[in-house]
């Protein structure tokens, strides 16, 4: 086993960096009390080619594994972007993964260029109000009429509908008392028609830059042609998206806690109580000190589902848990920075009490930490399916 860093991925991390130097602490705290998408991060990243980081070359992209994508998403939210900067991009690192599994070269060479060159921006609409994790109960209906589907229901906690031109879509072709196992669901990659498309933003605790939504479709006409897939099979082909997300996930929640404990030990050297820094303090050093073997922990947990996905070797177990490990130790590494600053880590102006209101994001989210331990529990150890 190779721990260390290959020079390509040196470079990587040295080149997300530098991008990513321009845009400081006070660029994100401006943009936590703003709102407003980060247009000209965004635009800097793309600039560099960096969005095609796991696309294939032949469209523009840079053809690198999720190896290489996890440390791009784990350098930006690390040089304290945090989620911001981090779901800013997201989307574009794994998203369109189920069109290059089963998009045709057309679609890709329609879709994957301006995507890459960041023309384009895209939201992700699977989640419903009324089914929650159970997909398969989805009930958004695409019905074919002629050579378009005219889609009707609602999505919720969609991240960039309020400045995306494009959509993926997962949405039922065929009933749901009449379909069986995972079929009747189909997927779509299609322009967002705001005559038929109305997104209401959800006001929420933290990542105020990108916003989060519901959407209500109504009416929406989509080509033949912009169907990812066969009819039916929309279910087995966003599967292909989950393991890398979750990896993906798990490296900006490191990231994001890494720099919230970098925060809190500056400030443990600096701040002087008593006559002596904080730092001295074994209540102070201790809490720090286990964060940091947590993440380092997390981490090797990510890189370790990384590569199995790389590999092409199953990893679901892993890629989930590394998105448990990764969310519980950066929740705990920002509460602990949090702690360390005492009464200024409730200040806007130190940074950190928003790295904690961030770090509730993949807590929750793609997946909770509870349907993780479920699975892992029946896929890993053979125990019976609990829900």
């Amino acid at each position: 086993m190779d721990f260390a860093w290959s020079p390509e991925q040196q470079q990587i991390r040295a080149a997300i960096e530098r991008v990513c130097a321009p845009f400081d602490a006070d660029y994100w705290l401006r943009k936590d009390s703003e709102g407003g998408f980060p247009e000209d991060f965004h635009r800097a990243l793309a600039a560099s080619g960096w969005l095609g980081i796991a696309m294939p070359e032949a469209y523009g992209g840079a053809g690198l594994g999720i190896s290489e994508a996890a440390l791009m998403m784990h350098t930006i939210a690390a040089t304290g972007a945090g989620l911001s900067g981090a779901s800013a991009v997201h989307m574009n690192i794994f998203g369109l993964h189920p069109v290059v599994v089963f998009g045709t070269d057309a679609q890709k060479k329609r879709w994957l260029p301006p995507l890459i060159a960041g023309r384009d921006r895209a939201c992700f609409a699977v989640t419903e109000p009324n089914a929650g994790l159970n997909t398969l109960e989805l009930e958004t209906r695409a019905v074919r009429e002629g050579d378009h589907y005219v889609v009707s229901g609602q999505k919720v906690w969609i991240s960039t509908a309020q400045v995306a031109n494009k959509m993926l879509l997962l949405a039922r072709t065929t009933p749901l008392e009449q379909a069986t196992g995972s079929e009747g669901l189909s997927l779509f990659y299609t322009d967002v028609d705001r005559s038929t498309i109305e997104v209401r933003e959800i006001a929420k605790m933290g990542r105020k830059a990108v916003d989060s939504n519901q959407v209500f479709i109504d009416g929406l006409r989509i080509p033949l042609a912009d169907r990812i897939g066969e009819e039916g099979k929309g279910f087995s082909c966003i599967l292909h998206g989950l393991n890398p997300e979750r990896i993906l996930v798990a490296a900006e929640a490191v990231g994001l806690g890494r720099a919230a404990l970098q925060r809190a030990a500056a400030y443990a050297n600096e701040r002087e109580v008593f006559g002596r820094p904080i730092g001295q303090n074994k209540a102070i050093q201790h809490p720090l000190a286990k964060s940091w073997m947590e993440l380092e922990a997390a981490h090797l947990m990510v890189h370790k589902a990384a590569w199995l996905y790389d590999q092409g070797q199953p990893c679901a177990a892993e890629a989930n848990s590394a998105k448990y490990l990764a969310a519980e130790a950066c929740y705990r590494a920002c509460e602990n920075a949090i702690l360390t600053h005492g009464g200024m880590g409730y200040a806007k102006e130190y940074h950190v009490e928003r790295y904690l209101r961030e770090a509730w994001i993949p807590r929750l989210a793609p997946v909770s930490p509870q349907l993780i331990l479920c699975y892992i529990a029946e896929k890993v150890l053979g125990l019976p399916k609990s829900y």
